[in-house]
């Protein structure tokens, strides 16, 4: 495994993660074979029909990120992205209707109809 130049700090989390979010994660990482040293990246990006488009993926942490453990997890967020993410709960939902992740974020003051874009 490869190590940091500098143990980054882990602070308090801004976001919760359900355990059942934490285990399909466990599980697309295991099955996609995910190297180890990569993390559990959460954060937003511009676009979708309503602003923002939310950031859910594993991706090797960056110098300007924050870690968070979570569930055993290693979670990584951009600094930046906490003001739009402040108090988000991220779920998976298995339904007849629905199967995915879903985000329950305060901080949205209008989303689209699939859930996966708003507006801050």
């Amino acid at each position: 495994m490869e190590t940091l130049l500098h143990d980054p700090v882990t602070v308090s989390s801004p976001i919760a993660i359900t355990p059942g979010a934490v285990e399909q994660l466990n599980l697309i990482r295991q099955q996609e074979n995910i190297p180890a040293d990569y993390a559990l990246r959460v954060g937003v990006k511009g676009g979708g029909c309503s602003g923002f488009t939310y950031v859910l993926g594993f991706d090797v942490p960056h110098d300007n990120d924050e870690h968070f453990d979570m569930e055993g997890l290693h979670v990584v967020m951009n600094k930046a992205h906490a003001i739009y993410l402040l108090g988000m709960q991220v779920d998976f939902v298995s339904g007849l209707d629905n199967r995915g992740f879903t985000f329950d974020n305060p901080n949205a003051t209008s989303t689209c109809g699939c859930g996966t874009s708003f507006s801050a």
